[in-house]
């Protein structure tokens, strides 16, 4: 009797299974919700893969469906792709969508800008993905902006072996540039005729110069930078009207303040080099400027998103007017190993999102004479950040052979028991290293309002009325227009900007 039982239940169970609706479809009928209409990817460069993006189709009925076809329009043509249910593909058939559930489909586009050319140097490329046949038919548009450029990039060999540069006794990534390279273009000048993306480390050969057109855009990928050899000079030029910009080659707005997307402008040993109206985003180090033969000059420069210094200089020179230097790892801007800085009307201004970090860091490795600090001077300059100390200096040198001095500028210090009780390097009353200085010891204390640390934007706003109009007139006239081209000669603010008006509610 208990075999029969058995056998029984058994029947019983596959009768209920058999019977059951949870897994019947039927064919869809319209009526599909999606959580865009559109789905637009981002700016891609030709030949570069796109980010992953995510549309959501939503079965909002009681019942299932079967969703005859999902495609692309311009079906295995298309320089779209998805993945669908977890397969890949353009074309699907019978995708299955159970009540009340939703379905991920992912997309991802490369696309050859050589096979649509124009007169341009971007075209938006389109497609759409079909969800049905027939009157049933519904769709969602699929839009992007593709861009030309000038590819960068180290060259292989017969053997397919990659080339490299020599640097710090090994081999790295890399490649020299040229008045003529391998495709005869002079890679030495870069125009804005359109962007630049660059793989590897580009290198500006001994006695070369490499000359940067106002408006140029660069973009370096992960792992890429550029080198200056010894004896050798970059010059990039842009005008306030045309700024240079110089970034990572992630076009997403996602990206757009993501630290660390590429390495540095490193000018070695030897090097020198000009920067006007150039912007430098999301490095792992802004510049790096290394024991160079001449000073290195700055203007109207903005570095922001660095994961270790915007600036670092190790026993260099350095004269910069008009800097912005925003969130870094480290410090904003780092004078290490001794050197020769001046700043005047500079910002360094740093909200970086983890602990240990500075505004501006100055030190003299062991103190000896080949490592002396021999001038760090900051004049109208602003050194503020979201850490109790926007200054440290390391020094191992007596005090005598130790010159550094700040005029004018507004300091954040939140040393215990005050910041002015400090003795050297930061007895702030001595007037041989600090000037009329702003020192703030508390939070409500000449406290800068700046108009939007997140999004990069370091000008004062008219609520920091203790530091309005602080600057020195005599330094304000040799930098007479601010960043933004504002007129300074009366009243000058600290910092690189003279203030603006606060956002209205």
């Amino acid at each position: 009797m208990r075999i029969y039982s058995l056998s029984f239940l058994s029947l019983l169970l596959v009768v209920l299974v058999s019977c059951r609706k949870d897994f019947d479809f039927e064919p869809q009928q319209g009526k599909l919700s999606f959580s865009k209409d559109t789905v637009y990817l981002d700016t891609v460069f030709t030949n570069i893969g796109s980010s992953t993006y995510t549309l959501k189709v939503y079965n909002r009925s009681n019942k299932n469906i079967k969703i005859p076809s999902v495609r692309l329009g311009q079906g295995e043509k298309s320089n779209y792709r998805l993945m669908v249910d977890g397969r890949a593909g353009k074309v699907f058939q019978n995708v299955e969508l159970l009540a009340k559930d939703s379905l991920f489909i992912f997309i991802e586009t490369t696309i050859d800008y050589n096979q649509y050319q124009n007169n341009l140097t971007e075209f938006l490329y389109t497609d759409r993905i079909d969800f049905g046949n027939g009157s049933d038919a519904q769709k969602v548009e699929l839009v992007t902006l593709v861009q030309d450029a000038h590819f960068l990039y180290p060259q292989r060999n017969a053997q397919g072996v990659a080339e490299t540069i020599p640097f710090d006794d090994e081999e790295i990534y890399g490649f020299y540039l040229s008045e003529r390279d391998h495709n005869q273009k002079n890679t030495l000048h870069w125009t804005s005729d359109k962007p630049y993306v660059i793989y590897g480390y580009a290198a500006v050969p001994a006695e070369k110069t490499l000359r940067i057109d106002p408006g140029a855009r660069i973009h370096f990928h992960d792992n890429s930078g550029l080198l200056v050899a010894n004896k050798a000079k970059v010059a990039s030029m842009g005008t306030p009207e045309r700024p240079i910009v110089i970034q990572g080659d992630r076009l997403e707005p996602d990206f757009a303040n993501i630290p660390g997307q590429w390495g540095a402008i490193w000018l070695t040993v030897g090097s020198t080099g000009t920067f006007e109206n150039t912007v430098i985003k999301n490095p792992t180090v802004g510049l790096l400027v290394n024991k160079n033969s001449e000073t290195v000059r700055l203007h109207n420069v903005q570095i922001y998103n660095a994961t270790q210094n915007g600036i670092l200089g190790r026993a260099a020179k350095i004269y910069g007017s008009n800097v912005v230097v925003g969130n870094a790892g480290i410090a904003s801007f780092s004078g290490s190993f001794g050197g020769e800085y001046e700043f005047i009307h500079s910002s360094f201004v740093n909200y970086w999102s983890k602990p240990n970090h500075t505004a501006v860091m100055l030190d003299d490795y062991d103190g000896s004479a080949e490592f002396q600090l021999k001038k760090a001077v900051f004049e109208n300059c602003i050194l503020y950040s979201s850490s109790s100390e926007s200054l440290i200096i390391r020094t191992a040198a007596a005090p005598e052979n130790v010159h550094f001095q700040f005029k004018n500028s507004l300091i954040k210090y939140f040393a215990f028991g005050g910041g002015n009780q400090a003795a050297f390097p930061f007895d702030f009353n001595n007037p041989l290293y600090y000037n009329a200085i702003l020192l703030s010891t508390q939070t409500d204390q000449f406290r800068p309002y700046f108009l939007n640390p997140q999004k990069n934007e370091l000008m004062i706003t008219d609520e920091s009325v203790q530091i309005i109009g602080k600057g020195n007139l005599e330094t304000a006239q040799k930098v007479p227009l601010d960043l933004l081209g504002k007129v300074r000669t009366s009243q000058p603010d600290v910092g690189a900007y003279q203030y603006v008006a606060s956002p209205k509610e």
